[in-house]
């Protein structure tokens, strides 16, 4: 099968969130699968070049279009590790791709949608033909509406599109101009039944128009699936989302294993294997790792319960539960390691104070920034590891954690209550129990499930090694969604979407 990637991230040479590790973690596995896989990406000015090897030009003499001018773009090619990747750089005036930054700019509406176009352009102009398009989140989400009214009149070949959700928050709202300075007519699709959002309809949504005009959709979990449904959890997209749940499959994501791997990792001082066959190799290694982090920031552990937090300090985190969980910890002799992108100068203000606050705690270090290399050796050092999110559509972390033999701590909320189920759940067989789980967003959920994990550290050191076990035995890769993923794709070639879906947005 013949599948291309149009998105706007993928690790590690453009990655803001998860939606950069899926597409590389699910491309790298299709590959392994036998599938030829190409990924079409911006060329973005801070892409992590190093990544890639053979770069060189494709196609010189692209033409793409906006409003009424013609815009020159040159086509690059390179290989990300044995992955095909195209990089579009437009020569606009606007420089929407030289800035600096993936996200951030008051024009993200023009520069995504101007990409889109551009990618199908190339697709094409280069007589490319694949079987599946596999379009990501908000930014590429139109890439479906121009294919079936724009690219099919011209004769492009396809024979499926698959549009996954990863994050329902962000929709990519937009005017109907904003569509026909590509090439559609924008008034065209501010109807009920295309891509007019829900909650002002003077607007149309990217994201309705990849849910409306994709053969499939995937969210990166079961529960978010279901989540999404509810207006709670549908971001005002519920109605949309129930009248097409029939093509909406939820698709647990994976990590990369071969990047996270204490075994064989290379931010290690001491690695030891993910394997519960020797949980005293990785009890012991985990203590002089623990040591190491400890001697790096200047902080004391010994003996406490380490608990540790790598995340971006954005709402969906929950940075407030993350304050309380630091404050918990510290009032019960443990020890706390934060490392955490500030999204906001609000936020990045509170912690500073609270990080003043703490000046000289020996059992504390926050850290306002990310650093790759410190990430991987907090995950090998820590006790426990907590994941407060209000909600998370799938959350890598704790499956990273888990295969670090790192204790995850987490709200009940999309894949996290997919991957994590509690330590004293007896629905739940004994070798299936993985950690500690909360279900209410305030201070009494954080310190229900702390203080579970301080007495099971302190005083039931049986039970601490089988959730570690248990969370190392986990099968976290690509194998399985890779798989899955295939099946929606033959799905998707043999779909004709039914139109009469949409008589249920009525109801």
């Amino acid at each position: 099968m013949y599948i291309v990637h149009i998105a706007s991230e993928c690790a590690p040479i453009a990655k803001v969130g998860g939606l950069g590790d899926v597409v590389y973690g699910l491309a790298k596995e299709q590959q392994k699968n036998g599938n030829r896989v190409e990924i079409i990406l911006p060329k973005y000015d801070i892409l992590k070049y190093d990544c890639l090897q053979n770069l060189k030009v494709e196609r010189g003499d692209l033409w793409s279009f906006e409003e009424n001018n013609q815009i020159h773009n040159t086509i690059w090619r390179a290989d990300l590790e044995s992955l095909t990747t195209y990089l579009i750089e437009p020569h606009h005036e606007a420089y929407y791709f030289n800035r600096g930054y993936i996200y951030g700019g008051s024009d993200d509406i023009e520069r995504f949608l101007y990409f889109s176009r551009t990618a199908l352009e190339f697709l094409y102009k280069q007589d490319k033909k694949p079987d599946i398009i596999h379009i990501h989140d908000w930014p590429t989400a139109i890439v479906a509406p121009l294919v079936h009214h724009l690219y099919r009149d011209l004769g492009f070949h396809w024979k499926g599109i698959v549009f996954t959700i990863h994050n329902m928050e962000h929709q990519g709202k937009c005017f109907p101009s904003h569509l026909s300075r590509i090439g559609l007519r924008g008034e065209d699709f501010r109807s009920f039944d295309k891509m007019q959002d829900p909650n002002n309809p003077s607007l149309l949504n990217l994201l309705k128009g990849g849910i409306v005009f994709s053969d499939y959709v995937t969210t990166v979990s079961p529960r978010y699936r279901e989540e999404i449904k509810t207006p709670e959890g549908g971001a005002g997209l519920d109605r949309v989302v129930r009248a097409y749940s029939s093509k909406i499959k939820g698709i647990l994501n994976g990590i990369e294993v071969e990047s996270w791997n204490p075994a064989k990792d290379p931010h290690l001082p001491f690695p030891y294997p993910s394997n519960p066959t020797f949980i005293s190799t990785i009890r012991k290694q985990k203590e002089e790792n623990k040591k190491a982090l400890c001697k790096k920031l200047q902080i004391q552990a010994d003996g406490k319960p380490l608990i540790g937090c790598v995340t971006r300090l954005v709402k969906q985190k929950a940075p407030y539960l993350i304050k309380e969980a630091i404050h918990y910890t510290l009032e019960n002799n443990g020890s706390f390691v934060l490392l955490g992108t500030p999204g906001d100068q609000e936020i990045r203000n509170t912690f500073e104070h609270l990080k003043e606050s703490y000046r000289g705690h020996p059992n504390l270090y926050i850290g306002l920034y990310f650093d790759e290399s410190l990430s991987h050796l907090i995950y090998a050092a820590s006790d426990g590891f907590i994941i407060p999110s209000l909600y998370e559509p799938c959350g890598l972390t704790q499956m990273i954690a888990m295969r670090y033999g790192a204790v995850p701590i987490a709200r009940k909320t999309g894949g996290l209550a997919d991957t994590v189920f509690d330590s004293d759940d007896t629905s739940i067989p004994k070798e299936g129990r993985t950690g500690f789980c909360f279900e209410t967003a305030d201070r009494g959920g954080v310190e229900y499930a702390l203080q579970r994990v301080f007495e099971t550290f302190r005083n039931e050191p049986a039970k601490w090694d089988s959730l570690i076990k248990n969370g190392v035995s986990c099968d976290f890769s690509w194998k399985k969604a890779a798989l899955t993923y295939q099946k929606i794709y033959f799905l998707a070639l043999l779909r004709n979407r039914p139109l009469a879906e949409l008589a249920l947005l009525e109801k």
